[in-house]
C-alpha cells in the first residue's frame, strides 16, 4: 500500500514539484495552501507523513505543527526557506520529526521521508512481533510477558503501566499531547484526567528511572504531555 502524504504549502508551484516528485516515487500525495485547508484534509482521511511549509497565509506553520502534533502522531517534517537555526529549533520542541530548508535536493528529501516512514513502521510494529525493545539505559521493554526489564530483571509494571509505557514506545524521541496518550490508553469513553496520566508516569519513573525526579527516558514536556527519550546510539528494531 502506497504511504499517503499531506504536502501543505502555498505557493503552487513549490506544491506542483512537490507532488510530481513524491508521486514519481511511489507516494500518493493529497495538497494543502493553507492551515484551514490542512486541518480539513487530516480530519477528513488518515495520512501516513505531513511535509509543512512555515510560511502560510493564514497562520503561522509553527502553531499548525503544534496543533497537529496535538491530535495527531503521524511524522511531521518541515520544509521552509527560514533556515536559522532558531527556526530549527523552534520547530522540532514544537514536535516536527525533521527539518528541511529550501532549496532542497529531491533525493535527500525522499530519503529523509522514507526514513522517517521507516522508523515509526518499525517501531509501531515492535510490539505486534513481540519479544524485547531496547530503549538504552539498560532498560528493555518486554512485549510477551507485559513488562519492562530493568539490567535484565522484571520491573514489575502494572497493566495501564505497561499500555502507557508501550504506547510511547511507537512514537520515540516524540513528544505526546497528554490528552492523546490518555485517550489511546484509556479509551475514548473514559473522561479525560490529567492526574490519573500523570500518577501512572509517576509510577513508571520510579521503576526505571535511576533518579525519577529527573527523569532521562520518560521525560515531561512541559505544557504539552511526555516523551519517551532514548539514549543516543539506541536504532530503531530491525
Amino acid at each position: 500500500m502506497k504511504a499517503r502524504i499531506l504536502v501543505v504549502d502555498d505557493d503552487p508551484v513549490t506544491q506542483r514539484m512537490l507532488d510530481r516528485l513524491l508521486r514519481d516515487r511511489g507516494f500518493e500525495v493529497v495538497t494543502a495552501a493553507s492551515a484551514d485547508e490542512a486541518r480539513a484534509r487530516l480530519e477528513s482521511s488518515p495520512v501516513d507523513l505531513v511535509l509543512l511549509d512555515l510560511g502560510l497565509p493564514d497562520e503561522d506553520g509553527i502553531a499548525l505543527c503544534r496543533q497537529i502534533r496535538a491530535r495527531w502522531l503521524m511524522p511531521l517534517i518541515m520544509i521552509t526557506a527560514r533556515s536559522g537555526p532558531d527556526e530549527k529549533v523552534r520547530g522540532l520542541e514544537v514536535g516536527a520529526d525533521d527539518y528541511v530548508t529550501k532549496p532542497f535536493d529531491p533525493d535527500e528529501l525522499v530519503a529523509r521521508i522514507r526514513a522517517q516512514l521507516r522508523r515509526t513502521r518499525e517501531w509501531g510494529d515492535a510490539g505486534a512481533r513481540g519479544g524485547r525493545l531496547d530503549i538504552g539505559g539498560g532498560i528493555e521493554i518486554d512485549f510477551d510477558d507485559r513488562d519492562a526489564r530493568r539490567q535484565g530483571e522484571p520491573v514489575g509494571l502494572t497493566g495501564r503501566e505497561f499500555d502507557v509505557l508501550a504506547f510511547l514506545a511507537r512514537y520515540p524521541n516524540k513528544a505526546i499531547s497528554r490528552e492523546t496518550l490518555f485517550e489511546s490508553v484509556w479509551g475514548y469513553q473514559e473522561k479525560f484526567n490529567t492526574n490519573s496520566l500523570d500518577v501512572i508516569v509517576y509510577r513508571i519513573r520510579h521503576k526505571l528511572e535511576d533518579d525519577p525526579s529527573r527523569p532521562q527516558r520518560l521525560v515531561t514536556v512541559r505544557g504539552f504531555g511526555y516523551k519517551l527519550s532514548l539514549m543516543e546510539g539506541v536504532e530503531t528494531p530491525r
